[in-house]
This record gives structure tokens, C-alpha cells and sequence, in this order.
């Protein structure tokens, strides 16, 4: 038996209460995530602007977010951008492509992608509709691109502005919007929130509701350790998730049926480094450092005392001396200080590699035809260096930015567009992946490195085959029918294993895709866009290659 099943029939739970996945069951709505969304439910109701969410990482932002899109009217249409490492033109490409406007081909120009967003909206609003757009991780978009936003807020009628725009981010966002060149775009905004942490109460309401909806009706943690448990995570829900997790499985494997405060602690020295250090006492650093302090103040004066009652002599050479440590640390979790390795020397274009090598200059120009040549032997077919994008019916070639984590969910092999320390893209097959390692094929080379390796020299950037439904892509509205409707109610009958679900997108249909989108970590929004289409494809495609040799 897993040791996670024993971990649940240990304390009689129907499932882990302290999964961070996104399950919208275990959300937990506490007044400051009520307060949030009341806010930008506020800046929805108004014309058109920007409206600010910002919090710490862990704080809960996308789950307000998830409760805004829950309760964002039909009438609405929606783009959610999650990656905002893009240009200018990326973005707008993005936001077309989340309406469902067809690009203007071949012009993809900034003029003609907004000329495009402008068509669309205006046709909205004709309608009675409105458009809102949510940008994640927000911290992370430039100012050229937050300038481009703050354009398309120009866009406008007479009465009213055609687009909201809801930004969210951690606190750097807000330092972003104070800097004076965006004072523009800062006057902008109609709503702004700053997301805190949970207070000490919150927390054990949390872990109560939590507990509650995996089965647990009794205290598995004692109200006393709360404060700890509060010390600890800082508030933070998702360092809650951790930290009760980790408390549990330490309780299971001593065999207790509660967690106490000893095995909270250690479960905090486990996931979160030096940070069981703050459930102590609070004004022991403060004595020892007062201690040393004193104790360097009598040596010096018998050090000065000493050295007059000697005679001159000369001064000798300065010899370094290591800095005392601020505070004694304890024998049973010693303090490890890596010795960083001496860097060898290296030309000025060139960097030292130790993992990575990368191909000579010879094979340089055969690695792109090479990393797809095995994309396509992966799915059985012959590769055209003419084409690469494959004729063949039912499979399509996504490309898009994202991470690791987004590949290790699709389970695929892919292109991958690495960067080596010359600046130049070097792409690469993505042949295996697990949490420790990386098996690539570059230039016909098998490698296998760390995930954290790769993170180094890998742009975000990837290319792989999916199997789409054998219908022309588009937007889906409630009272569609076709081609498409009915491969979505089909993939989801396979997926949920029913049957018979009627080829008609009614109501019924779309919150199931909500459901699915959830499941997957996408934006519950109801819309089948290109990433709903993907994940649905993905992860019913059994027959398809996969990373980790399941299929």
C-alpha cells in the first residue's frame, strides 16, 4: 500500500487536506479574501480602467480570482493571461487569440492586432457585452507592455470605456505602479487591494475547514498549537498547506493520532529552512548578540591595558579575522555553509558548463532538424524539414512559453529552445522528465541533467504535437452544436466515465468544463480556448508518447 493511502486511513481521511493543487472545494474565503474580491467585483461595476490585486506568494490571490470568475455574468467575455513575460505584440497576440479573434494574417503588427481588439470590442458592445482581461504574476510584465495596456483603455464610446483590465501581482506590482513614468497608467486605477496574510484566528479556522472537508471531524492539531503554527507560516495559506502536511505524515510515521508542538517544529526545519527558528523564544538572539557585544568590550579594554605596559615594537602585517556568528547555533540541527566552487577562468563570450555540454559549431546548424526529427519519431511519423508542422490529419504543433511544471502536466515530448552563454538558441528534445532529472537529445547527443540545470539556459519556449479534435477552431457559446461541441462532451464522458452527454453546449456542459479547468490549474472561465482544448487532448490521449513512459 502507497504510503500516502496509509497516511489517510491513519487518521481516517477521505483525502490529503493540505494539497496545495487548486481543488475549489477547500477554498477558504476568510474576510480578507472576502474584502478582495468585494473589490474588484467593485471595479467590474465601473467603466472600464484598471483594477490592482496585489498579496505575498501564497496568499491567496488566484483563489480570489477564482471567485471572480465565478461570478463574472454571461454577458462578459474574458482573457486570462498567465505568462506576462511577453513583448508588446505578444501580448496582443495573446489577448486576441484568449477572445477568439482571428489574427489579421499576415500583418501581425501592433497596429493591426489593436485595430483587431478594437473591431472585436466595439461589436460587443454593440451587443451589451463587456470585456475584461486578467493578468497574472503581473509584477513581471515591462513598461513598455504595461504602456501598451494603458493604450488600449483609450479604447473607448461615448459613454463608456470597452475594456477593464484587472492586474494581479506580488508587492512589487504596486512598486512598479508608484514609479513616476506610470503615474499615467496609476491614475488609471479604479480599485486596488493589497492582499494580507491570514490573522492567528483565520489560521485555525482554516485548518478546521480544511480538515473538515476531507472527512476529519476531530482536532488533529490542539488549538495550542495554533500560535505556533501561526509563528511559523506567517498567515501565508499556502506555507499552512506545507507545514500541516509535512506535521501529519511526521505524527503517522511515530504512530500518534495528534500532532504536537515537537513534531510542528520538525516539520518546519523540513520544509521551511531556518524558519522553525522563529517558534522559540524571541528575545534569545537578542542576549546572545548583548553577550558577545560585552564580551568584546572587556577584551578590548584588557587588550588595551596589556599593550601599555608594553614597549613600542613594530606593527606587524594585518591578519584577517572571521566575523563572529550573531547567535549560537544548536548542536542537533548544525548550520552547513556551502563553500562555493572557484570559478575557472573563461573567455569573455563564454561561460563554464559543468553539466550542459553543448554541440560543436559543426553540428550546430543540424540541431533544430534533429530535436524534431525525434519529436516526430516519437509519434511514429517521418519528418519534411520542409515542414514542421505535420499535414498529417488530427495533430497540430503547439507553441507556446511556459515551465517545466506545465510540461511535466502535458507528459509530451518536446522542442525545447535552450540559450547558451553566447546568446545563441540551440534547440533541444525533451525526451524524459521526473523531479530529478532531465533527458534531452541535443544535436543527436543524449543528456541528462536537473531540472534546476536546465531552468539555467532554457528561454520557456517549447514546441510539441497534440492530437485536436478534427473540427475548425473557434469561439464555443452556450446553444453551440457541431463538430467540436461534440468532441469536447466526448472527451469529458471518457474522462469522467459517462456517456451520452447530447452534443449541445448548454449550460450543464459548461460547468464541467469549469470543473476540468479547475482540476488542471487553468482559469475556471467556461470558454474552450486553446489551453482547454490541449489539457482535454493531453490528457485523454493514451496512445500518444509520454515523458514518463506511462502511455
Amino acid at each position: 500500500m502507497a504510503l500516502s493511502r496509509m497516511y489517510l486511513r491513519h487518521f481516517a481521511l477521505n483525502e490529503a487536506p493540505f494539497s496545495i493543487a487548486p481543488d475549489p472545494r477547500y477554498l477558504y474565503m476568510s474576510q480578507r479574501h472576502q474584502e478582495a474580491l468585494a473589490h474588484l467585483l467593485y471595479g467590474l461595476s465601473g467603466d472600464g480602467g484598471f483594477v490592482v490585486l496585489s498579496g505575498e506568494v501564497g496568499a491567496g490571490k488566484t483563489t480570489v480570482c477564482r471567485c471572480l470568475l465565478e461570478q463574472i455574468p454571461a454577458s462578459c467575455d474574458m482573457a486570462y493571461v498567465f505568462n506576462p513575460k511577453l513583448t508588446a505584440e505578444e501580448l496582443l497576440a495573446t489577448l486576441c487569440s484568449e477572445f477568439g479573434i482571428v489574427p489579421p494574417a499576415p500583418d501581425h503588427s501592433i497596429k493591426a492586432l489593436v485595430d483587431a481588439l478594437n473591431s472585436f470590442l466595439l461589436a460587443g458592445h454593440a451587443q451589451g457585452r463587456h470585456a475584461v482581461v486578467i493578468i497574472d504574476e503581473a509584477q513581471n510584465l515591462s513598461a513598455e507592455v504595461l504602456e501598451q495596456m494603458r493604450l488600449l483603455t483609450n479604447l473607448e464610446t461615448n459613454e463608456r470605456k470597452l475594456l477593464q483590465i484587472i492586474l494581479v501581482g506580488q508587492p512589487e506590482l504596486d512598486e512598479m505602479l508608484a514609479r513616476p513614468s506610470l503615474r499615467q497608467l496609476a491614475q488609471r486605477v479604479v480599485a486596488r487591494y493589497h492582499l494580507a496574510a491570514l490573522s492567528r484566528a483565520e489560521v485555525a479556522a482554516y485548518v478546521r475547514h480544511r480538515l473538515q472537508v476531507a472527512g476529519c471531524n476531530r482536532p488533529l492539531f490542539a488549538d495550542s498549537l495554533m500560535a505556533t503554527l501561526y509563528r511559523l507560516s506567517g498567515g501565508v495559506p499556502r506555507l499552512v498547506n506545507l507545514l500541516c502536511d509535512r506535521a501529519l505524515l511526521g505524527a503517522y510515521t511515530e504512530g500518534k493520532q495528534t500532532v504536537s508542538r515537537r513534531i510542528l517544529v520538525r516539520a518546519a526545519s523540513e520544509v521551511l529552512p531556518l524558519a522553525h527558528k522563529r517558534a522559540g523564544p524571541r528575545w534569545w538572539p537578542w542576549v546572545g548578540v548583548a553577550t558577545l557585544g560585552l564580551a568584546g568590550l572587556g577584551l578590548k579594554l584588557l587588550f588595551t591595558a596589556q599593550q601599555a605596559a608594553l614597549p613600542a615594537r613594530p606593527v606587524p602585517a594585518p591578519v584577517p579575522v572571521a566575523a563572529p556568528a550573531a547567535a549560537p547555533v544548536s548542536k542537533k540541527a548544525p548550520l552547513v555553509v556551502a563553500t562555493p566552487p572557484v570559478a575557472k577562468p573563461s573567455s569573455p563570450t563564454t561561460r563554464v558548463l559543468p553539466d550542459l555540454s553543448w554541440p560543436d559549431e559543426a553540428a550546430r546548424p543540424q540541431a533544430l532538424d534533429t530535436a524534431f526529427a525525434g519529436l516526430y519519431q516519437a509519434w511514429g511519423l517521418d519528418y519534411d524539414p520542409t515542414e514542421r508542422c505535420p499535414k498529417v490529419a488530427a495533430l497540430r504543433c503547439r507553441n507556446a512559453r511556459g515551465g517545466l511544471e506545465e510540461l511535466r502536466q502535458f507528459d509530451r515530448p518536446a522542442v525545447l529552445y535552450l540559450v547558451d552563454a553566447t546568446e545563441r538558441e540551440v534547440p533541444a528534445l525533451l525526451q524524459s522528465l521526473d523531479a530529478q532529472s532531465v533527458g534531452l537529445l541535443i544535436a543527436g547527443q543524449p543528456q541528462r541533467i536537473s531540472p534546476a540545470e536546465l531552468a539555467r539556459y532554457w528561454s520557456g519556449r517549447y514546441t510539441l504535437l497534440w492530437r485536436a479534435p478534427d473540427a475548425p477552431p473557434g469561439a464555443v457559446r452556450l446553444g453551440d452544436g457541431g463538430t467540436l461541441v461534440a468532441w469536447l462532451a466526448k472527451q469529458l464522458d471518457a474522462l469522467e466515465h459517462r456517456s451520452g452527454t447530447p452534443p449541445v453546449f448548454d449550460e450543464a456542459l459548461r460547468a464541467r468544463v469549469k470543473q476540468f479547468q479547475l482540476a488542471q490549474g487553468l482559469a475556471p472561465d467556461g470558454q474552450v480556448g486553446a489551453q482547454t482544448l490541449v489539457r482535454l487532448s493531453l490528457v485523454g490521449d493514451v496512445a500518444a508518447p509520454s515523458l514518463s513512459g506511462r502511455n
